[in-house]
């Protein structure tokens, strides 16, 4: 089983809420800046938010309702393994056919992801964390006794888990609490007693893939977006051995052994300013090509057990495609003619002979296709409900582009309305900031567009992933407002379309996203209606002092290490919290009570120093969440709140 199988992706938004099981209402004391008023509602706190009309929480019960399914994997009798979300959290279900009943494996108040054992079992392994503190525990359950028993140490964080060929042992990453390095663990999950730690190194160390005998294990160590390593560990006597080593800096991304042991498959860009996929002879350091040459990322790929077949994914500028390869021959296989959108999920059966993804479109959620290479034959395994909504009423992007204060061309998707403009425009920023905004479908996008009339407008600043090397280093250290910036020159481009209304504009993002919301409302007041600010990043300082250790390091390569006086210095000018003066449009402040990535602190303080200076917040925290909202009801909440918000920056209806 490949890694990308056993980290499916969790559905995202697939059940009523129960709001109605909501306790009433709790005035708790107002905050320190002022008069605003302290609800609490179960683990929900909001402030300065009104209370949701009917029509409101009804349109959005079927929008927050569209469900979605994540292929985990195959089982071993010949069906899948999916994550959706029929409650309150995503869950592991089964699926035995084609377009088959679903029957949920897992039932836990938190989200769980997992796959299944390949030794024949059949058994299920799965990770889920606590309130989403993301110290994640791993688990095995036993169907015949319906089960489940930890194989993780309390009390760490475990991911990255990967199987040896013969599924009896397994390996995975481990961080503690505070302490900036991780381990690598070794054992047999059905006996916890025997895992044993192989290696302690940096943290952004993981392991990727066992030898085909289990005597090696291939593993990386992540240090940023551009740069990267890899390296053979022998399990006996613990040597480790770099495999390429380079003076200049490479990114890699997956790996996997060939079948024969001698040589490793990985993703790399060395030369190149795209990621190609490459064999490594292990022995002499020969790299061959693999994938065909093309101006686009290699975003992921898989080999058949028995090592003859392997699958690839083309990132095309967001969209995704599928590509097969007979590593006998070299040849392109018959593949799928799969709709333009993202892939996920990507693994072969047991026989090598079937290959499924999950596929996440504009306007189709998330379902599990299986390409059968034998018959060449396309089916669909899931088909996801969209709240019964006609799919046909949800709006596909177009690719659009501005120029940005440098000449350089910054893309966007835009969706747009089909009621007469000029609409409103939400401007949608990704976090990361290594990451990418992608064709995949997104029921609040949809219901922005559909029911609120408003076009929203979703780039790819500089630092996205996705379009080369030279393109996602743009935003490092001290060139981090040039990002900012593009989003200055596509409040130009907004100011030049008819259909456009230039004068209500918000900016809306999570994350790091959520620090360019703040950034952009701190440079960009007098051309924004607003900012919408989710778990987003206030003062880099400060989140690079609180942030969890195992991350800090990671973290200061991309933005600066503010133990450095110099650099410290800049941070600190360009934290929004430094510039809160500058803020002088409405802002909604969204955060997790449990995020071990961007703290509570965070939102505190930002939220404390917009109302310090007379500004309008509003504020809502979630007790049982983390780095963002998994549950469903507390999703519910915020699309509520969001909506209202909108109302009021926009000029929509009554308040």
């Amino acid at each position: 089983m490949s890694l990308r199988a056993f980290a499916a992706c969790l559905a995202l938004a697939i059940a009523v809420p129960a709001l109605a099981q909501t306790p009433p209402a709790a005035s708790v004391p107002a905050t320190p800046t002022g008069s605003v008023e302290r609800v609490q509602r179960g683990n929900l706190i909001t402030e300065g938010v009104p209370a949701i009309p009917a029509d409101v929480r009804d349109r959005l019960i079927q929008y927050n309702n569209v469900r979605s399914a994540g292929f985990a994997g195959f089982t071993e009798t010949g069906g899948i393994l999916i994550s959706t979300r029929f409650g309150e959290t995503g869950q592991l279900h089964e699926v035995a056919q084609p377009l088959g009943m679903r029957r949920q494996l897992t039932f836990f108040p938190e989200p769980v992801s997992g796959g299944i054992r390949p030794d024949g079992s059949n058994a299920v392994v799965f990770t889920k964390d606590r309130g989403g503190d993301e110290f994640f525990q791993a688990f095995l359950f036993n169907r015949a006794t319906g089960t489940s028993t930890a194989f993780t140490e309390a009390g760490t964080r475990n991911d990255s888990l990967v199987w040896s060929r013969d599924g009896r042992i397994a390996a995975w990453s481990v961080a503690r609490s505070g302490v900036p390095t991780r381990q690598i663990v070794v054992g047999d999950p059905s006996n916890p007693a025997d895992r044993r730690v192989v290696f302690t190194g940096p943290s952004g160390i993981s392991p990727l893939a066992f030898s085909p005998d289990g005597t090696r294990l291939l593993y990386g160590e992540y240090i940023s977006v551009t740069h990267s390593r890899r390296f053979v560990l022998d399990l006996a006597s613990g040597t480790s051995t770099e495999v390429n080593p380079s003076n200049a800096p490479i990114a890699y991304d997956g790996g996997e052994f060939s079948a024969d042991g001698r040589s490793i498959f990985v993703i790399s860009d060395q030369g190149s300013e795209f990621a190609r996929l490459v064999r490594i002879d292990l022995a002499s350091g020969a790299q061959t090509p693999v994938s065909a040459a093309v101006n686009w990322d290699i975003e992921g790929f898989t080999i058949s057990r028995d090592g003859r077949r392997l699958a690839y994914v083309v990132n095309e500028g967001g969209n995704a495609r599928l590509r097969l390869l007979d590593l006998r021959t070299g040849r392109e296989m018959r593949r799928p003619e799969l709709p333009q959108g993202v892939i996920t999920g990507l693994d072969f059966d047991r026989s090598g002979q079937r290959v499924g993804v999950s596929l996440s479109t504009p306007t189709t959620p998330g379902d599990v296709w299986v390409w059968d290479l034998r018959r060449s034959q396309l089916v669909r395994w899931t088909e996801s409900e969209t709240g019964g909504l006609p799919s046909s009423t949800f709006v596909e992007p177009t690719l659009v582009e501005t120029t940005s204060f440098d000449g350089r061309r910054i893309p966007a998707f835009l969706y747009t309305p089909r009621t007469p403009g000029p609409h409103p425009v939400i401007i949608s920023i990704h976090g990361g900031p290594e990451a990418q905004s992608r064709t995949s479908f997104s029921s609040a996008i949809q219901y922005w567009v559909n029911e609120l009339g408003v076009a929203v407008l979703v780039p790819n600043v500089r630092g996205s992933t996705g379009y080369g090397r030279t393109f996602v280093s743009l935003d490092n250290g001290k060139l981090r407002e040039d990002s900012v910036r593009d989003i200055g020159a596509f409040l130009d481009w907004i100011a030049t379309r008819p259909d456009l209304d230039r004068n209500r504009v918000v900016t809306y993002g999570g994350s790091y996203g959520g620090y360019m919301v703040l950034a952009t409302l701190v440079h960009y007041s007098d051309r924004l209606a607003g900012g919408i600010n989710i778990v987003g990043i206030s003062n880099f300082v400060t989140f690079l002092e609180n942030t969890q250790g195992y991350r800090v390091d990671l973290r200061r390569v991309e933005y600066g290490d503010e133990r450095d006086p110099a650099m410290r210095a800049f941070l600190q000018s360009i934290s929004p919290l430094t510039n809160v003066d500058r803020i002088r449009r409405p802002l909604f402040v969204i955060q997790g009570a449990n995020d071990p990535r961007v703290p509570q602190s965070e939102a505190e303080q930002i939220v404390q120093a917009v109302r310090g200076n007379g500004g309008e917040v509003w504020y809502m925290l979630a007790l049982d969440e983390g780095h963002g909202f998994a549950r469903l009801s507390n999703r519910a909440s915020q699309r509520e709140a969001e909506t209202m918000f909108l109302r009021r920056v926009f000029g929509l209806g009554d308040q």
